[in-house]
């Protein structure tokens, strides 16, 4: 695959480990990344997100706290088939500060989109009350779904994320040359 990817945290960074994605993707934004990965926190903005996969993305990975009925802190990925247009019901007035993930898919089959291949790697809650800051089995959980999305882009571009580390070693040291001089 050589096209375009999308990997997208959501969440609510009031509302305890709702706020899981929005770490994940942190993390993700401070490594080097190949060309046509896109590393985005979209928070609770689930609108801006479906109009963004118009856009068209041959990959998009949505990271995201989801309770499943695991053990809290347990890191899923999902296969999404999204809704064809025959598939919706009337929709109700959206929230766009509270889209879930379906509903986020959901508005996206409704406005005729489709991104390619759709993951969702997902953490359990523990807590989704008003707080701030994760709880200690999904803060222990980021760094497996941050490799489980570097796993799912090291596939889908073989050899990219590595290129990638390479191209970010030689910028630092034709600075550091540069610097010395």
């Amino acid at each position: 695959m050589t096209g375009r990817i999308l990997v997208a945290g959501v969440g609510n960074v009031f509302l305890r480990d709702d706020a899981f994605g929005v770490e994940v993707v942190r993390l993700l934004a401070e490594r080097p990344q190949p060309p046509g990965v896109q590393i985005r926190d979209f928070g609770i903005r689930g609108v801006h997100l479906a109009y963004e996969l118009l856009n068209g993305y041959d990959l998009f990975v949505l990271v995201d706290a989801a309770p499943r009925g695991e053990v809290p802190g347990t890191v899923s990925v999902l296969e999404v088939d999204l809704p064809g247009p025959e598939d919706l019901q009337a929709q109700p007035v959206i929230d766009a500060h509270s889209l879930t993930p379906d509903a986020v898919f959901g508005l996206l089959s409704s406005l005729g989109g489709h991104p390619g291949r759709s993951l969702v790697v997902a953490c359990e809650p523990a807590e989704v009350d008003a707080g701030m800051g994760l709880t200690d089995p999904v803060r222990a959980a980021v760094p497996d779904a941050v490799r489980a999305v570097e796993e799912i882009l090291a596939e889908a571009i073989p050899g990219g994320l590595k290129k990638a580390a390479q191209a970010t070693d030689e910028q630092e040291c034709m600075a550091d040359l540069a610097t010395s001089r």
